[in-house]
């Protein structure tokens, strides 16, 4: 089958394309790139082409299918929170193409069993790709090494013991060698239990006004320190998930100005809301690292802007109505966010945080380069994962009508700009005009 995707402003920060023109896709993968030009007419323009479905663009931008680094699908074991079908299609729906699911699930994924099931599930289910992150520790208990290195070999790309952190230094360092051999990143969790146990958002003025516990900005700094330490003593690949405090941001941008080998993420909560929101007592905020204060929030957007956070991620975390209708303690952490992620980001090309190429980079290409897949490009004979967009286009967020299963987003009710058109996935379309 051929697609042809026509009129479209194409934006590729991979090959440094930015221009009208054609995108031809041929049996899922991307054929060619034609840049408008003058006095050039193209096979399909002479009608060369059989059987060609065209795609207008007009309007729109064409860009890189957007890769999430740090999803939550829960399959196996939280069906009831969401699904590898359920997942995935919130993310085609919010214009990503690839997304690298979390091993928290029940069982934890450190066999090469459950990740053989996920990739196969997602391989019938899946809108998108899925590529598996194995855990750290044997069910995540923070005890003893998984075997990283036979989950590797089954599909993991990434290892993680996301939803908890690695508390024990030395299975820690362990990993961070472990990753120089095999080659993959190591993804941490940073979180000081001690420091943030009973804790249920930033501890600060609010939380006192409010009367509920906080968690320190400490308990992410002490051990974002620790961890670059060990990246520094073993010369591994860590990457450091869902940034959210200044005291990060800054020992991130020191650590990389002395050379360690780290990279870091962001998410949109952490850029877009403080912890005066929460006077709401709205569930649906209570995440976990929780969301800070405005001081943090435009540390962040300094790092997203001076290259110290390179990727932009959702931490999609769904939950049943009945986890997050309950008092403000007892409710659970996460947000749903892939289908709010690229407009909420987007908002920072408009206060001129980011430029357009950049936005995209820190959400295709970059993402992809760390894990290391052949994904966040339109280049000749990459796999066709395209997302349209038309950047004018405003809507009011209705998680009511989220494909995900999890509804819980602290965005309804929001006016944003920028709606995903039609996504593109492994050459299948799928319209959301």
């Amino acid at each position: 089958m051929k697609i042809l995707i026509k009129n479209g402003r194409i934006i590729d920060p991979s090959q440094d394309i930015d221009g009208k023109g054609d995108v031809l896709i041929e049996d899922g993968k991307i054929k060619e790139i034609v840049l408008a030009q003058k006095n050039k007419v193209t096979s399909w323009q002479a009608g060369k082409l059989a059987s060609l479905q065209t795609i207008d663009a007009s309007d729109c931008i064409v860009i890189p299918g957007l890769v999430d680094m740090h999803t939550h699908l829960r399959e196996p074991g939280f069906e009831y929170k969401e699904t590898i079908s359920t997942g995935t299609s919130a993310a085609a729906r919010g214009g990503f193409t690839s997304v690298c699911c979390m091993p928290n699930t029940n069982p934890v994924n450190d066999t090469i069993a459950v990740t053989e099931f996920i990739i196969k599930k997602a391989l019938s289910e899946g809108s998108c790709t899925v590529y598996p992150i194995g855990a750290i520790t044997k069910g995540q208990k923070n005890e003893e090494l998984a075997e990283l290195e036979a989950l590797k070999r089954t599909g993991c790309i990434a290892f993680s013991d996301d939803g908890r952190p690695v508390t024990n230094s030395l299975i820690m360092r362990c990993a961070l060698e472990y990753s120089k051999i095999i080659e993959v990143p190591i993804i941490s969790h940073c979180e000081d239990l001690y420091l943030s146990e009973g804790g249920v958002m930033n501890e600060g003025f609010v939380s006192t006004i409010l009367g509920l516990k906080g968690i320190p900005k400490a308990a992410e700094e002490i051990m974002v320190a620790r961890d670059l330490a060990l990246c520094q003593l073993t010369g591994g690949r860590l990457h450091i998930a869902h940034v959210s405090t200044a005291g990060s941001v800054k020992l991130i941008r020191d650590a990389k100005a002395c050379g360690i080998n780290v990279t870091a993420e962001t998410c949109p909560h952490y850029f877009s809301l403080t912890d005066e929101s929460l006077i709401s007592y709205d569930t649906n905020l209570k995440v976990n690292p929780p969301i800070r204060t405005e001081k943090d929030v435009e540390a962040i957007k300094e790092g997203l802007k001076d290259g110290t956070i390179d990727v932009i991620a959702t931490d999609h975390a769904p939950h049943h109505f009945d986890d997050k209708t309950k008092e403000f303690d007892s409710a659970a952490f996460g947000i749903s966010g892939l289908e709010t992620a690229f407009s909420l980001a987007f908002q920072l090309v408009g206060q001129e945080l980011l430029d357009l190429k950049q936005l995209i980079m820190k959400m295709s290409a970059t993402p992809a380069e760390i894990m290391k897949i052949p994904k966040g490009t339109l280049s000749s004979g990459a796999d066709a994962d395209i997302t349209i967009i038309n950047l004018e286009n405003t809507y009011t967020v209705d998680s009511s009508k989220f494909l995900s299963k999890g509804k819980n987003s602290p965005f309804n009710g929001w006016t944003l700009k920028g709606t995903v058109e039609k996504t593109i996935s492994m050459g299948k379309i799928y319209d959301w005009s």
